[in-house]
């Protein structure tokens, strides 16, 4: 039968990879500065990971979350360590978007409220709240529709007092740096006021880490960047390095009670070895320094091409930005030059979004990949 025709797709199939490069179903090497949306964290294949998962499918691959499973307090106790979030608990899903999904289901729970404060080009997901906290009427059915969300833009803190203090809001939920979006942020004081205001107004503040999360902005999560306490972080994407898994953080505030979230699939033995699989690599390889010493080089470099105009994000989730559409370049850099790059909804971003693992001389690669491939546009124009 034909697939559900719901993505437009690039004539290029994949079928290995190895760290920073893939392969396609011809032996072409392509270099993936795009990580699949940001997914994979510590490389493709790479043996920790490969090492991880073989040996848990060749024990236990699944079983419910009816009895004990110690991997999931391991990967628990590991991410404590690792992110700095003492005293946070865990509840492990499948996705992003499912994870902001019980993010926003719990603190409609822990408030009694029902109302939703979301952002501008924020993404949150494609679930029922999730994707009505979305700034895109375009994947919002009118069954999704019925959520009470207001949406404000982004650094509009009289916005956020205005609504807050009506007293119905739930939640207010934001990426600390925009993915889809274009990789806009909010200012230093629009963050830490929002937190303060949330404290006053008996409003959960939920940070949507999902794809800057992870060490991808330079710190564990992005929020660190800034003086505030989310009440519920969500995470997904390079938690798992491919593996589906997601997750939510949850303060010590909010109590749980047996019954209130669950999942099938969520925090299986298999993704736990995954994700634990990433933390250690994370951790035994710097990577989270290895972001930092690469995004300043990445940028430097960014600023000796004239027709970048604009140089957005953090860490090595970084956007550039042109003067015209990036649609043809993006497909320059892939067919003529071998490079895996992103777009947004801001059509003159080009994203990127590599493992954490890249190095210099990828970062060289690409940068004289795209020169060339701004001549060629130029040419072509």
């Amino acid at each position: 039968m034909p697939l559900f025709d719901v993505y437009p797709l690039y004539n290029v199939t994949p079928v290995s990879g190895k760290d920073i490069l893939v392969y396609d179903n011809e032996g072409t090497e392509y270099l993936d500065l795009y990580g699949g949306h940001a997914v994979i964290s510590i490389g493709h294949a790479h043996p920790n990971y490969v090492e991880a998962i073989t040996n848990q499918v060749n024990t236990l691959g699944f079983y419910s979350n009816a009895i004990q499973n110690p991997l999931q307090k391991q990967l628990a106790d590991k991410l404590e360590a690792l992110s700095g979030c003492q005293g946070y608990e865990l509840f492990l899903c499948n996705s992003g978007a499912e994870a902001n999904e019980n993010a926003l289901k719990l603190a409609s729970f822990k408030t009694g409220k029902k109302r939703v404060v979301a952002f501008s080009n924020g993404f949150h997901g494609r679930t029922s709240a999730a994707v009505a906290a979305t700034d895109n009427k375009n994947i919002i059915a009118p069954i999704n529709a019925q959520q009470a969300v207001t949406i404000l833009p982004l650094n509009d803190i009289e916005g956020v007092k205005r609504e807050l203090e009506k007293g119905d809001v739930c939640a207010v939920i934001v990426e600390f740096i925009q993915g889809v979006g274009g990789l806009d942020q909010g200012t230093t004081a629009f963050f830490e006021q929002v937190d303060a205001l949330c404290k006053a107004n008996n409003t959960m503040f939920i940070a949507d880490e999902i794809q800057c999360g992870y060490g991808r902005s330079g710190k564990f999560f992005a929020f660190q960047h800034y003086n505030v306490t989310p009440d519920i972080i969500s995470l997904a994407k390079g938690m798992g390095n491919g593996f589906p898994i997601g997750g939510i953080l949850i303060h010590p505030d909010i109590e749980s009670k047996h019954g209130m979230l669950g999942t099938t699939f969520g925090g299986n033995h298999l993704a736990c070895a995954a994700g634990l699989a990433v933390l250690k690599t994370i951790e035994g390889e710097n990577l989270i320094e290895n972001t930092n010493i690469i995004s300043e080089y990445f940028i430097e470099k960014a600023k000796t091409i004239p027709q970048i105009k604009n140089i957005k994000g953090r860490g090595l989730m970084l956007g550039l930005e042109f003067d015209f559409e990036v649609g043809d370049l993006r497909k320059a850099l892939i067919y003529n030059h071998k490079i895996f790059t992103g777009g947004a909804s801001n059509k003159k971003l080009l994203r990127i979004l590599p493992p954490l693992t890249i190095k210099k001389e990828h970062v060289d690669q690409f940068f004289e990949a795209l020169t060339k491939a701004l001549v060629e546009i130029e040419a072509s124009v």
